[in-house]
């Protein structure tokens, strides 16, 4: 069961729905990340629901190694291990073929990686990221990858192109037997296939064609920010944007800041997650509609104002931010959580307003009315 309607476009923008079996997703769409299955910072799943969340993304390798992928099956699957009753996806541990460089052997049968918590040999290949995102029971799985770090060689990110494009193929024949099993959980489980090519025009076109043949249930792209320009990954979101298929969803991984977002929606992305808000949150680096404000700094040390007076967060509703400053230096887990929470809101409230500018035809005025202002510092 998966059915994405386009609703409305204005320019490249898209208003949609994403139906799937566990509810729907109204897109333009920031996922929440939760690598481990909970969000860092002291939050959740009922935080999660008051915010805005109606994605959580968790990492398949991470879970395969804690607690297991068996025992999360065992439990009844990753939402009733973590209460969670809206979508959930899960990434193939095809990320960490890239952020596991030094501990880790690529062949055309799959990755072997030296775990990082205590060095034992893991073999991951389509078939088993399939398997183990099957016993997570995710909503979406993604497809198993290498995502290769620019700038890169053009034969070696050709091959890795080719590899992938059998990899998704390979996958695709294992989830259909998985979904056919009796033990399976999720058995209308979603399968996004990932475009690749690094920064090379005509290998990404090249590769997006052909994975859009295969007629996955949604499409992302992969291998950018990850050494890249800002303005390199714009040009190569318009270049394979053409080629994406109008009536399945389009996923940007990994992005990013909301001048990321906003540009990227600008050019006709759906999906985005990013662990950039809460990992920034944590450092007491927070985004608001005036700006970017680092709460740390010594002049918010008596400032009797919340993060944002525009935000309803739980964070803004009752805290200053010189309390919010004095919970962070003394190392208080409350600042971190509060933190979180404001910037989690923050982006979730960031999809809503595009979703409605989207939905009145005044997105074109949305954009440049906020790109530039979200990136600046607070006064």
């Amino acid at each position: 069961m998966a059915k994405f309607t386009l609703l409305k476009q204005e320019g490249r923008a898209r208003r949609g729905t994403f139906e799937t079996v566990h509810g729907t997703v109204q897109t333009p769409v920031f996922m929440n990340v939760g690598t481990c299955a909970a969000i860092r910072g002291g939050v959740s799943t009922d935080d999660l629901r008051e915010i805005g969340c109606q994605v959580e993304l968790s990492n398949t390798y991470h879970l395969h190694i804690r607690p297991g992928d068996r025992l999360i099956h065992d439990m009844g699957g990753i939402h009733k291990f973590f209460n969670w009753d809206r979508p959930v996806l899960t990434d193939s541990g095809g990320f960490q073929v890239f952020s596991l460089a030094k501990l880790r052997k690529i062949k055309e049968e799959g990755v072997t990686f030296n775990s990082h918590i205590d060095g034992k040999k893991i073999f991951m290949g389509p078939e088993e990221s399939m398997q183990i995102q099957s016993n997570l029971a995710s909503t979406i799985a993604m497809a198993f990858d290498e995502c290769v770090a620019n700038p890169a060689e053009y034969r070696y990110a050709k091959d890795s192109c080719d590899r992938t494009f059998r990899w998704l193929q390979r996958c695709q024949a294992e989830m259909k037997r998985l979904n056919s099993l009796p033990e399976t959980i999720n058995k209308n489980q979603l399968l996004f296939g990932i475009n690749q090519g690094c920064t090379y025009m005509d290998l990404r076109v090249n590769h997006m064609k052909r994975i859009a043949e295969l007629d996955c249930d949604g499409y992302a792209i992969g291998g950018l920010a990850v050494g890249e320009t800002a303005e390199e990954m714009y040009a190569t979101i318009e270049e394979v944007e053409p080629h994406m298929p109008t009536n399945k969803p389009r996923y940007l991984m990994g992005v990013g800041t909301p001048q990321n977002i906003l540009e990227a929606v600008h050019r006709g992305v759906d999906f985005f997650d990013c662990v950039m808000p809460s990992r920034n949150a944590r450092h007491g680096n927070l985004f608001t509609w005036e700006g970017k404000l680092t709460i740390l700094n010594q002049r918010f040390k008596m400032d009797a104002r919340p993060i944002s007076e525009k935000c309803n967060c739980p964070a803004c509703r009752s805290y200053s931010r010189a309390y919010i400053r004095h919970l962070l230096k003394v190392d208080e887990m409350l600042g971190m959580r509060l933190c979180v929470l404001h910037n989690l809101y923050f982006y979730n409230d960031l999809m809503q307003k595009i979703r409605d500018a989207l939905d009145e035809g005044r997105f074109e005025s949305f954009y440049r009315e906020n790109i530039e202002r979200l990136g600046t510092p607070v006064q």
